[in-house]
């Protein structure tokens, strides 16, 4: 089993700045991929980005390119998202994913086992 919390999350203006962390524990070395997903209220949990773990292949919504990075630090098993320039659409609870397989692109949800119980992220204009 694997454990996700995510941690970072608030409010902000549009063209602010949040870091979102996602500290994983458990049987992390089965972790292959990991993601972030986001949603927004009457609306379906989308990909935001994804990281193949060991490669450090990274892979973007066309939403975010340019403003969010994602990134990892091994050491801690923790998982990052960087968001800049942040715009009132982005305004929704973000949810860390991991998998045991990899990943090539941004896959979908249904491949995730292993969810977080989400940080809320609330952007105003």
């Amino acid at each position: 089993q694997v454990q996700l919390v995510e941690s970072g999350g608030g409010s902000v203006q549009a063209g602010g700045s949040l870091r979102l962390s996602c500290a994983a524990s458990g049987y992390t070395y089965s972790i292959h991929c990991m993601g972030w997903f986001r949603q927004a209220p009457g609306k379906e949990r989308e990909g935001v980005a994804t990281i193949w773990i060991g490669y450090g292949s990274t892979y973007y919504a066309d939403s975010v390119k340019g403003r969010f990075t994602i990134s990892q630090d091994n050491a801690k098993n923790t998982l990052y998202l960087q968001m800049n320039s942040l715009k009132p659409e982005d305004t929704a609870m973000y949810y860390c994913a991991a998998r045991e397989g990899g990943c090539i692109g941004l896959v979908s949800t249904d491949a995730f086992a292993y969810w977080g119980q989400g940080t809320q992220v609330t952007v105003s204009s």
